[in-house]
């Protein structure tokens, strides 16, 4: 079950950084928020990375803090609040994908302590001021712009390491973002341009990624792309895709970027009945005429993770997934009908196009 909950908040600047090596200067941004004692965030399989920038800080990290997990568990944000108050951290440095930074505005919502942000996926929260929360298995979501990241590193370096397989599903997240920004009941005709600069450097600069992970020009090239998706998703509501994902994370733990990366055809095709031509634009970047369809041939030409059984999904848990997906709904272009979302899930769960039944 998840829900949105928005909180009021003035606008909270943020200083945004491309450059190669620019993880160098997190020492400088760190006096430049007025702070010294930073705590630094990552996730266990981060920690090699998160450890190499905590040494580079000399005196001004106060810790690190190696636990950050999946859809932001509220009780690993209170146990590393606990060790921010311990260490006397003033300020933390998110080095990470979604996860991590989840993390970061978690313990900023608690505690207004200022983050930099070091992506090293595609995820795209760092350029939001949305915050999911999981607890008792349940996901919830809110937007306060007191936990969008006062600075962020793009250093297109640190993800030349970033696997294949989670480069392609990293990048179907923010795609994600950009797709749902183009039906947006919120849309604008800055946040349209926006969402389509962010899923043309994706089909332009994913496959390049893939054929040379480290193509330092493609990397900047698809981090550009996950702040422009990022940034139009904190400008615009969520609908039927976001809300698919939160009850398929939060509720049965799936992996967060896979799950979008399949989610995304689906949710895509059933919003284009009523919403071709916002979607337009979908379908001229990425072919197929029906933009489900132009997105379902990239992903899987991409080599993406393409059904949800293969994430461990059981096909016992569709029924529970639908009600939950269509309980308190978001605002979405198509109504959202149970046996419709039924069948998406189907299809979904066993790797077929969307759209058969």
């Amino acid at each position: 079950m998840s829900q949105v909950n928005f909180h009021q908040g003035t606008a909270t600047p943020q200083k945004v950084r491309f450059a190669v090596g620019s993880r160098h200067r997190i020492g400088e941004e760190i006096a430049g928020l007025g702070c010294s004692q930073a705590l630094v965030l990552s996730t266990p399989e981060q920690s090699d990375v998160a450890s190499d920038i905590a040494e580079s800080l000399g005196g001004k990290v106060a810790g690190v803090y190696f636990r950050a997990a999946m859809h932001t568990p509220v009780e690993v944000t209170e146990d590393a609040l606990s060790h921010a108050n311990l260490v006397k951290a003033d300020c933390l440095v998110a080095v990470g994908g979604g996860s991590t930074i989840g993390l970061a505005k978690a313990i900023t919502l608690r505690a207004a302590l200022p983050q930099i942000a070091v992506p090293t996926t595609y995820a795209g929260s760092e350029a939001t001021p949305i915050l999911g929360q999981t607890e008792n298995g349940i996901k919830t979501t809110l937007k306060d712009s007191g936990v969008t990241p006062k600075v962020v590193l793009y250093d297109a370096e640190l993800v030349t390491t970033l696997p294949p397989a989670l480069s392609t599903a990293s990048g179907l997240n923010a795609m994600a973002h950009a797709v749902e920004a183009l039906y947006a009941k919120e849309r604008t005709a800055e946040t349209t341009e926006l969402a389509i600069d962010g899923l043309r450097a994706f089909r332009q600069g994913l496959p390049r990624v893939l054929a040379d992970p480290r193509d330092l020009e493609a990397r900047e090239k698809t981090l550009r792309g996950a702040w422009a998706c990022g940034t139009v998703l904190g400008r615009v509501g969520m609908a039927l895709h976001h809300k698919l994902c939160h009850a398929l994370g939060g509720s049965f733990d799936l992996p967060h970027a896979q799950t979008h990366a399949v989610v995304l055809p689906h949710a895509t095709h059933y919003n284009a009945a009523v919403a071709a031509e916002f979607l337009r634009p979908v379908a001229d970047i990425f072919g197929g005429g029906e933009p489900g369809a132009g997105l379902w041939q990239f992903a899987k030409d991409m080599d993406a993770p393409m059904a949800l059984k293969d994430l461990g999904m059981a096909e016992s848990d569709l029924d529970k997934a639908a009600d939950i997906a269509t309980t308190n709904p978001y605002w979405n272009p198509r109504e959202i009908d149970r046996d419709d979302i039924r069948q998406l899930l189907q299809n979904a769960w066993s790797g077929r196009a969307p759209g058969i039944h």
